[in-house]
């Protein structure tokens, strides 16, 4: 893993950041089951069962397998597979190149305990404004912070959990210069403090592999079976529906022709790969782009929601594709 921040807190001028303070121990109760600890726009919560009806019966019946999401995002899909197959998996890499999400990650595998008290100081700082405008200056002066990325990793994440929580529609989305600039949400009793979920998820995390890099670079080397789950950004729909950046640098048509490099050199190596992304026939029945591009493999089109969007009335069923070897 990269060398994510600073582990300097120079410049911090949030109290729940400058506190060393510890807390009263409260009674944790760990959940069985972990799940994805931030929103994110195109989870697949609802496509679950979609996908897990696509995992190959050679791949559940070996005796272990590898399993690497190259795009994790939230991680349900992630999840799903760990809590359902975890006892079958010998080996499990995660990557995005989103770089506080990964960081994220590391934080609660390494480090829950300590991540948990700073959420903790963020919720009980954050209900203690009585009013929406003095919660609103609180995120603000919060985002503004994690924005000087100069933050200690446990700091950094802190904030991160806590913009999710609390931002429009748990949105994440950067500007061209890398700063996150998603608007005050308006929740009125965002779960800020999960700590048996951070727990759980930390336990999940310890026989996994965590990468920030470059996808491209995830050709497996076992010699066993191999799984990818492939959740690359979505071709946009349309202009207006590219409507979340995860990162300062966009996925184009260019991206999503190597990534179909990337799954050809999969497929030759004998691995198994299922591939989501946007079914362009939504609104342009014609558009043959991704059944061209990936005619020698199985396209499926499945049901889904259209989670996050600015418009309400644009909210609804679409269909997705599920693209396999």
């Amino acid at each position: 893993m990269p060398n994510y921040r600073s582990n300097s807190n120079q410049g911090l001028s949030l109290p729940h950041l400058m506190s060393t303070t510890l807390f009263p121990e409260k009674t944790i109760v760990k959940p069985t089951i972990s799940k994805p600890f931030v929103k994110w726009a195109g989870g697949k919560r609802q496509l679950l069962l979609e996908i897990d009806k696509r995992i190959p019966s050679e791949i559940l019946e070996a005796k272990g397998f590898t399993y690497i999401e190259p795009f994790v995002g939230s991680g349900a899909v992630f999840f799903h597979v760990m809590n359902k197959y975890g006892s079958q998996i010998k080996k499990a890499i995660i990557n995005d190149v989103n770089e506080d999400l990964m960081q994220a990650f590391e934080c609660i595998k390494n480090t829950p305990q300590e991540l948990n008290k700073k959420l903790l100081r963020i919720s009980d700082e954050y209900f203690s404004n009585n009013t929406e405008e003095k919660r609103k200056a609180y995120f603000l002066e919060s985002r503004k912070l994690f924005n000087t990325k100069t933050n200690a990793a446990i700091s950094n994440t802190a904030l991160f959990i806590f913009l999710n929580r609390t931002c429009f529609n748990g949105l994440y989305r950067v500007n061209s210069k890398g700063e996150f600039n998603v608007p005050f949400g308006r929740y009125k009793n965002p779960k800020i403090y999960n700590p048996e979920l951070i727990l759980a998820i930390s336990e999940v995390l310890q026989k996994v592999d965590i990468q920030c890099t470059d996808y491209k670079k995830l050709i497996s080397k076992s010699k066993g079976p191999v799984l990818y789950y492939l959740d690359p950004p979505y071709k946009p729909l349309s202009q207006s529906s590219s409507f979340t950046s995860y990162s300062k640098d966009s996925f184009n048509d260019e991206d999503q022709e190597e990534l179909k490099t990337f799954c050809d050199a999969i497929n030759k190596k004998g691995f198994r790969f299922i591939l989501s992304n946007s079914d362009l026939k939504n609104n342009e029945p014609e558009n043959d782009y991704f059944d061209d591009m990936y005619s020698a493999y199985k396209i499926e089109r499945v049901q889904a929601n259209r989670a996050i969007n600015s418009k309400a009335d644009k909210r609804g069923k679409i269909s997705e594709l599920l693209i396999s070897n």
